[in-house]
């Protein structure tokens, strides 16, 4: 019995330095290989296959959303795709927000209560993967500005579904998303890891609402899967009607402005929270964003936002028009607005004549304003909201 315990005993040892022998085997091989081939190191979400910028090509293509240069490998990238839209709020507690530097264009809104929402367009500046949060939920005045793109829209949830009696028929998003045809990637319908709810994502707890995080290069691999590339059902490219804005090179030294601040609120009386100020760096020839009275931080990157273009649109506001507090902006026609860039201020107008027509501002002569080339800013304001410059 004694000696037959010690067999026992015996055998397992040797079955256990067999397994962590060849579990040493295996994880070496895989170091080695998964290096050759360039694979990112283990995450919690499992080994991704990411694609990695290589910094010593030149970039000479430009991306059609905002001119920005890229590589050609970037281009060969974002040339299977189409743009991506998504939501991120701007809520105080959810500060600071994920995912924003990286967009090609930005525009805001606001949402209700004088708080204002965000939405990235993202294509070319996210060939690398980029962490988008807090994703948020869809509102009415967004869906002209993604149907410019013919883009994915990434949301959660949103304003009135068709049958819902609460919401205003002007401000039903989500049944407008169904009914324009919108390409909707609601989270309600995409789950982990694509999709999940991260209450660590900050160093302070914040209520359920503000948790959402998803992933971009997550989102075009499920977009892919519906059917969803660069070209619909019928091989229809998304840019096929697509208008490019006009894009230039950045003014020389000699022609810029100098270190000035543009400064707004949407809302009298949410300054504290809320207000924004732009404040250009001639050495750079770029605007940095303050939101809330501090730098506006990407929270993944730990930079400040910048903008080579910030565009202003005053739009006549509407409401609220139901219990909700839902708010509707007349941002299809025209009006007025002002374009910061290379350090000066160009009064323009904007003119959008239809919902999906690509909007375009005009200078006093007439003229398209042709933009630099880098991340755009379109803010979005209440006629007779006060701009202070200094």
């Amino acid at each position: 019995m004694k000696k037959n315990r010690q067999q026992m005993i015996m055998t397992g040892l040797i079955g256990l330095a067999l397994f962590l022998i060849a579990t040493g085997l295996s994880f070496a091989l895989f170091s080695f290989f998964g290096k050759a081939r360039g694979l990112s190191s283990l995450s919690p979400l499992g080994q991704q296959d990411h694609f990695v910028v290589d910094p010593s090509l030149p970039k000479t293509e430009a991306c059609p959303l905002n001119g920005q240069l890229f590589t050609k490998p970037e281009k060969e990238l974002w040339a299977k795709r189409r743009p991506l839209a998504v939501m991120v709020e701007n809520h105080a507690e959810a500060r600071p927000q994920s995912g924003l530097s990286h967009a090609d264009v930005v525009y805001e809104a606001v949402a209700e209560g004088g708080i204002t929402r965000f939405m990235g367009v993202f294509y070319c500046g996210a060939a690398e993967p980029v962490t988008l949060a807090p994703v948020r939920s869809a509102r009415t005045y967004f869906l002209p500005w993604v149907l410019e793109y013919d883009a994915l829209y990434n949301h959660v949830g949103g304003a009135g579904r068709c049958n819902d009696t609460t919401v205003d028929e002007r401000a039903k998003a989500l049944c407008q998303i169904e009914e324009w045809g919108i390409r909707d990637m609601d989270q309600f319908g995409i789950g982990f890891p694509t999709c999940y709810r991260n209450y660590d994502r900050l160093d302070h707890p914040v209520a359920t609402e503000h948790t959402m995080v998803c992933f971009t290069d997550k989102l075009w691999k499920l977009a892919a899967e519906r059917g969803w590339t660069n070209v619909d059902s019928k091989g229809v490219a998304w840019d096929k009607s697509f208008e490019p804005w006009m894009f230039k090179d950045d003014a020389t030294a000699g022609d810029r402005g100098a270190s000035s601040s543009a400064s707004f609120v949407a809302w009298d009386g949410y300054e504290k929270e809320y207000g924004v100020r732009w404040d250009y760096d001639p050495s750079i020839n770029s605007y940095k964003r303050n939101n809330g009275g501090a730098p506006h931080m990407d929270l993944e990157n730990q930079q400040q936002l910048t903008a080579k273009v910030v565009v202003v649109l005053f739009v006549k506001e509407i409401g609220p028009v139901d219990s909700h507090a839902h708010l509707l902006y007349n941002d299809v026609g025209s009006g007025n607005g002002q374009i910061w860039q290379d350090g000066k201020t160009i009064k323009i107008t904007w003119k959008k004549p239809v919902r999906t027509s690509r909007t375009k501002f005009y200078d006093a002569a007439g003229r398209e304003v042709q933009l630099n080339r880098g991340q755009i800013w379109i803010e979005m304001l209440p006629i007779g909201t006060s701009v202070s410059t200094q």
